[in-house]
This record gives structure tokens, sequence and C-alpha cells, in this order.
């Protein structure tokens, strides 16, 4: 299960992203989550992934 407050997520998957995931694709699908849900919840706070640093900044 993945945090639903925005700020508590984007710490969480820049975490995941860091330490254990390649891409945003790749942890979402080991996560059973829908990538589109993630972006939309942290474009709400103005976080964008960025798949050369593999974070959402």
């Amino acid at each position: 299960m993945i945090p639903q407050d925005p700020v508590m997520l984007l710490s969480f998957i820049n975490l995941k992203l860091r330490d254990f995931y390649g891409s945003l694709k790749q942890l979402c699908d080991d996560l059973d989550v829908k990538e589109q849900e993630i972006t939309d919840k942290l474009a709400a706070i103005d976080y964008h992934y960025d798949e050369e640093r593999n974070q959402f900044v």
C-alpha cells in the first residue's frame, strides 16, 4: 500500500526509485499501482517525474 498524502507519497516514491527501481514503470508494475495515479497526485503539489534523474522533482 502506498501513502495517500501527496507529500508522504513523494518521499516514499523517491526513496523507492532511488534505492530499488530503475524507472517509475518498474516501481508501478512491482507495486501494482497505476502510473497515472501517482503522477496526477504528485502533479497536484507541482512535482513531475524526471526520467533522466529517475525521481520526482
